[in-house]
């Protein structure tokens, strides 16, 4: 694989079995980074993995359910083992189960999606950091979404999913003021409703067509504009950027 704007680095890469993850993750590859492939999902990080190798870059499938801090603890362990660093953490992990009233969210779906979204951020980044900090560099880099800068335009916003990513956007910008010293940038991508291929399942070409006609870039966001911006944020050309939210939505959302 060719030299590229992240050749030498070694990257984490969370989620990474499908979407916005994948994505992020070959395309870190195809730019020179060494890439974790970490998710649940051992057949999915195996692909993602096999497509990276297959292409000439270098990768590790580490299965770990991000929620929990032995598993964090061990996935650190096994990227230190590999390549001896840790230069960029992509905490991709996320998602939601439904969209509900605030009379009908029950206890469990709450506490799941905050664990799930929030949770695995705080436990990947309080285990990195440490690695950083002793580098004295590094990038972080969060998936939010737009849910988390403005409700959506149906009756039943998905709370749990928007206060959860809200909650990441603070998280980012407090991460940045306290890491900053040590060399340490740390951002994050929002998202508008990106047409991954479970996106694609639901919505029909006649819907896809309607919603791209909604925005004013009159296009839908697909994986592969987060993965660029998360190369963006990881690379040389962002290395004064920190604390920042960048919104790919094409437009939908103007915060």
């Amino acid at each position: 694989m060719s030299e590229g704007r992240l050749t030498g680095a070694a990257a984490i890469v969370t989620g990474a079995s499908a979407g916005i993850g994948e994505n992020t993750a070959l395309t870190f590859a195809r730019e020179g980074a060494s890439v974790a492939v970490v998710a649940r999902n051992t057949g999915e990080i195996d692909r993602v993995v096999r497509l990276i190798t297959a292409a000439g870059g270098s990768a590790l499938a580490v299965r770990a359910d991000v929620t929990r801090a032995a598993d964090v603890e061990a996935m650190v362990a096994a990227v230190m083992a590999k390549w001896g660093r840790i230069d960029i953490l992509v905490n991709g992990v996320g998602g939601w189960t439904k969209l509900s009233p605030i009379t009908e969210i029950s206890d469990e779906e709450w506490d799941d999606t905050l664990t799930l979204n929030l949770k695995s951020a705080f436990l990947c980044v309080r285990a990195v950091s440490k690695i950083m900090i002793a580098q004295k560099s590094g990038r972080i880099i969060n998936m939010a979404s737009q849910s988390g800068v403005a409700p959506n335009n149906t009756s039943n916003s998905n709370i749990p999913y928007a206060c959860s990513k809200a909650a990441i956007i603070a998280f980012t910008k407090h991460l940045a003021k306290q890491l900053g010293p040590d060399g340490i940038a740390v951002n994050t991508v929002s998202p508008g409703t990106t047409l991954t291929a479970r996106v694609a399942k639901v919505w029909d070409v006649p819907t896809q067509q309607k919603k791209a006609a909604g925005n004013p870039l009159r296009c839908l966001v697909e994986p592969q504009d987060s993965a660029d911006a998360c190369l963006f944020l990881a690379s040389a050309e962002a290395r004064h950027i920190t604390g920042v939210n960048l919104n790919v939505n094409a437009g939908s959302a103007m915060p």
